[in-house]
């Protein structure tokens, strides 16, 4: 966030109490896996299972 901060000071404008990430927001490396298992994963988002 400190980057970002840094790189685009405009988008202060765009959050809340001086928070950048969301709590509920997740991000993880996907080390290996192929380009297609991830479009498969992306594609299958709202799927119910």
């Amino acid at each position: 966030s400190r980057r970002l901060r840094q790189e685009f000071p405009e988008i202060e404008q765009s959050y809340h109490k001086d928070v950048f990430w969301n709590g509920s927001y997740f991000v993880a490396s996907c080390g290996g896996v192929t380009i297609s298992t991830l479009k498969t994963y992306i594609q299958n988002q709202d799927e119910i299972k």
